[in-house]
């Protein structure tokens, strides 16, 4: 009797702890283990007594069981602040929720005005429908979007900006006093000034003229604004890089490793003009080398929290668009002042390497140092050299290429994935105009580079990262890191490239596992379902992104990896550069330290890691643009292409001749019904059972080119 006394004590006392765990987290589902770990008791007491607890709750219409062992909190009415997104499912919005638990439906009518990815605050229903949580949209806390490209429309005297509908579903009316000189036919940026009911257009204004459709500078600037991204520089902003001297000063240089007489140079893209990483080579004794990896020291000239590193932060990364770079920093900065420009002496902040033949790091040192390079070299320069043996400075990047194939080498033994896919570039004439395309493939050159950078940004995150002695607490650092693949798509791709007779280790050794990934794409290359399967493999990884918290870079096969070697274009490096200095403290320089605590460290992560995403999409979006302007004069003709992508509404197509993309809509494939198989990659007809698969070679004619939308649209050649 005593015995059950204490148990009814035990779950009487454990009951408010539950149900407090519960309303925290209203769409979360909890089991018996994860309470018992939530309420930090033994989970051999919580077999006994919390289910005791739970079955109680449900008697008291507190909670309610959802599947076998697991229990939802009973609601009545609660509410939930989350992100909107319209991106998961076709044609469905969901509210994916700030506790982390079960993404939540929204209605059509209950988005009250929200938007895809404006944060807003739910009542949330307390009946499931259609086995679904669902919910309607009372606040909206925060907008995604402050503003909107569009064309001015004027139809009877009334004025309003047309807006690409998955971007806002209705017109913007602009009363003729918010033109700002805006005319009839212009793309414009408008920005919503009132918009109360959501069955009536909002109210608002332009803010800017973009200018007339189909220019180019027009549309990329316009691509940039539909991402959140600028296009201009404030002026503030460049009046402030204008005061900063170009002067290398004697004081400056007495506080730094002199490499001035160290054979120097960089290799870049052809129309680079931000030359932020050099290399250095010189014969120290017999078989042993210095080899240093040179940055731009970024970070001498932007001091943190003024008006240049503020812009900085907002930008986050330099943007690539079909035919511009859109700076991080002012071109005063970028291309100029910190660019490390052949015959000019530049500050850096460096990576110094004592390495033998074999490859092998005997000895490493990261210091400021002052530098001078002799040589700018473009990569298809070095690749002549390469494979002639001779030109200016071959013995040196001859050496460097020989070290670097040792470096690679050893990266993928040690577990590298060599995801090295080819990229798609325009002729462009004075005006933007693209004359054709080509596929640009990294060569020797490129990986020379690619390998002197990739160790020294890991020599810094060990450097840091690595606690020097046992037991001892690692710093805060920023690192770049990339989680295992996703398991359930792992399995999926691997089940689907077996048709074709290829297979892949799912499990095992993370070693064993991109090794088997890496011979799959040796054994594709060159085959006519290369790209897609180098496509689905891609897609099964996790996306690299900036964090505090490391978990090491799976993709490299780095327990410890950061970015350092790139601080005019990417503001993490920056980052990188000051945690550097306050932590060795080099020379007593007594420089201002950095002030983020490691909340702020990780927010700024989180922000680099989304601009860097929104300036992925915008140079995919430039290209998409560029293709569709290529192909405009080419309606009515036939060519041969590769299925490259499937959905539930049609067919992507990829074209043999100039690598264009266009989509087949399943509403032109009238000859059947065709439904999505999204395991297999495929539409298949449900009468008569024709495929359409990831891979498929296919014939397609040109129907239409969608400039405004960015569509190009093709219809099968049967």
């Amino acid at each position: 009797m005593a015995k059950k006394s204490k148990l009814h004590d035990r779950v009487a006392e454990l009951m408010p702890r539950i149900l407090e765990i519960f309303n925290k987290k209203p769409s979360k589902h909890f089991n018996y283990k994860q309470l018992s770990h939530a309420l930090g008791i033994k989970l051999a007491e919580g077999k006994t007594v919390v289910p005791v607890a739970l079955d109680e709750l449900v008697e008291q219409d507190l909670l309610h069981a959802v599947d076998r062992g697991k229990f939802a909190l009973k609601l009545r009415y609660s509410y939930l602040t989350g992100v909107i997104d319209r991106t998961l499912v076709a044609h469905k919005t969901y509210l994916i929720p700030d506790d982390g638990g079960e993404n939540i439906f929204i209605a059509e009518r209950s988005l009250n005005c929200a938007l895809n990815s404006d944060r807003v605050k739910i009542k949330l229903y307390p009946v499931r429908r259609k086995k679904e949580l669902e919910g309607e949209v009372i606040e909206i806390l925060k907008r995604a979007k402050e503003v909107f490209v569009g064309i001015l429309e004027v139809r009877f005297d009334v004025a309003f900006l047309k807006v690409d509908k998955k971007q806002l579903p209705m017109d913007i009316i602009i009363p003729s006093n918010k033109l700002n000189g805006a005319k009839r036919g212009q793309k414009c940026i408008g920005a919503i000034t009132f918009w109360a009911d959501k069955y009536e257009n909002p109210i608002g204004e332009i803010v800017d003229v973009l200018g007339n459709l189909g220019e180019n500078n027009t549309e990329m600037h316009a691509i940039l604004t539909e991402f959140g991204l600028p296009y201009r520089y404030p002026q503030d902003v460049e009046n402030e890089a204008d005061k900063i001297s170009d002067k290398i000063t004697q004081s400056e240089i007495d506080k730094r490793i002199d490499m001035r007489d160290a054979v120097t140079f960089t290799i870049d893209p052809k129309d680079a003009k931000d030359f932020d990483d050099a290399l250095s080579v010189r014969k120290l004794e017999e078989n042993v080398w210095e080899i240093g990896v040179h940055i731009a020291d970024v970070t001498h000239y932007v001091k943190e929290g003024d008006v240049i590193d503020n812009e900085a932060v907002k930008r986050a990364t330099s943007v690539y668009l079909v035919d511009r770079t859109v700076p991080m920093l002012p071109e005063r900065l970028s291309n100029f002042i910190c660019s490390l420009r052949p015959n000019e002496e530049k500050y850096a902040y460096s990576v110094i390497f004592k390495m033998n033949n074999f490859a092998e790091i005997l000895d490493y040192k990261i210091a400021r140092t002052i530098i001078n390079s002799n040589r700018r070299f473009t990569y298809e320069e070095a690749q002549e050299i390469i494979e002639t043996g001779s030109g200016d400075y071959s013995a040196e990047i001859l050496k460097l290429n020989e070290l670097a194939l040792l470096l690679r080498s050893k990266r993928f033994a040690s577990g590298a994935i060599a995801f090295e896919r080819s990229e798609m570039r325009f002729d462009l004439d004075e005006k933007g105009k693209p004359l054709g395309t080509y596929l640009k493939e990294p060569k020797e050159s490129n990986n020379l580079v690619e390998e002197f950078m990739l160790l020294a940004n890991q020599a810094v995150a060990a450097h840091i990262g690595k606690p020097k002695t046992a037991g001892a607490k690692a710093k805060t650092f920023i690192y770049r890191i990339h989680d295992v693949p996703n398991m359930e798509k792992l399995t999926n791709f691997a089940e689907f490239i077996k048709r074709f007779g290829y297979k892949i280790k799912t499990q095992g050794k993370n070693t064993a596992v991109s090794s088997s990934i890496n011979h799959l794409l040796d054994n594709v290359a060159g085959k006519k379902e290369q790209n897609m399967i180098e496509t689905l493999a891609i897609r099964s990884m996790a996306k690299a992104v900036y964090s505090t918290k490391n978990i090491g870079h799976y993709g490299l096969a780095m327990k410890y990896y950061t970015h350092f070697t790139s601080p005019i274009r990417r503001y993490p490096d920056m980052l990188v550069h000051r945690l550097l200095t306050k932590y060795n403290d080099e020379n007593g320089r007594g420089e201002k330290k950095i002030t983020p605590t490691a909340e702020e460290l990780e927010n700024l992560c989180k922000h680099s890691s989304e601009m860097e995403q929104r300036a992925a999409n915008a140079e995919r979006t430039s290209i998409k643009y560029k293709q569709v302007e290529f192909m405009k004069d080419k309606i009515g003709q036939i060519f041969d292409g590769v299925i490259s992508g499937v959905n539930t509404w049609g067919i992507y197509v990829e074209l043999n001749d100039n690598h264009c993309e266009g989509m087949i809509s399943i509403r032109d494939l009238d000859d059947d019904y065709y439904v999505f198989d999204d395991k297999n990659y495929c539409i298949i007809g449900r009468r008569h059972f024709r495929k359409f698969q990831l891979g498929d070679e296919i014939c397609v004619q040109v129907s239409s080119a969608d400039l405004i939308n960015k569509y190009l649209n093709f219809i099968l050649v049967k």
